[in-house]
């Protein structure tokens, strides 16, 4: 008996189709990372605060947890901007606002360091020492990009935290406004990480 030709084809495609299927949904390693970020970035940040609020804004442990917080607030960048649709400028705008957003504020993290040590402070010198400024400020300019993002989303109650809490940051950090600056941060911990639980429902790319 001859197999017609839809039997002599279904079985091939049918499990070619079946393999793909499955791997798009195995989660890989890469993103496992960057959702890890979404928990491992704010919380971090939240240390780093908490212990300047409680020894100072030069204090060399708060310094060094500034600087890998910051780090991971790259990832989060990256995380988010998968989960936008290729090619739209705000995709665009949340990975590059957001790594040099991340460079600033690991700058300002190594800054501390460096008062820990008896150094001057960067934002006090002239120079190229002001660089240090305009690079932190994107940071809480690519927070806001990520809560905007979380918005268009549908992570609608996450962005309405992220968004606020960027808008905050640099009155809390320039200002020196420790309870301010620990109030943000769980604000930040409390929309970035329920991604874990409630990520957006959009398909990632």
């Amino acid at each position: 008996m001859v197999p017609t030709a839809g039997a002599a084809n279904s079985g091939p495609m049918t499990t070619h189709i079946a393999v793909r299927t499955a791997t798009t949904r195995t989660t890989t390693l890469e993103q496992r990372l960057l959702t890890a970020s979404l928990l491992v970035a704010p919380v971090l940040f939240l240390a780093a605060d908490t212990t300047y609020a409680a020894q100072g804004w030069d204090d060399a442990a708060a310094g060094v947890l500034h600087v890998l917080a910051s780090i991971g607030y790259g990832f989060v960048a990256v995380r988010i901007a998968t989960w936008l649709p290729p090619g739209s400028a705000l995709r665009v705008a949340v990975v590059v606002v957001g790594l040099v957003g991340m460079a600033g504020s690991v700058a300002y993290g190594f800054d501390t360091i460096h008062v820990s040590l008896g150094d001057t402070a960067l934002v006090d010198r002239s120079g190229a020492a002001t660089l240090i400024k305009p690079l932190g400020l994107f940071f809480p300019l690519g927070l806001a990009l990520m809560g905007v993002a979380l918005i268009r989303l549908g992570s609608r109650w996450q962005g309405l935290l992220v968004l606020p809490s960027a808008l905050v940051w640099p009155v809390a950090h320039i200002a020196n406004i420790a309870p301010l600056a620990v109030a943000v941060n769980v604000a930040l911990v409390l929309g970035f990480a329920s991604l874990l639980w409630q990520p957006p429902a959009l398909k990632e790319s």
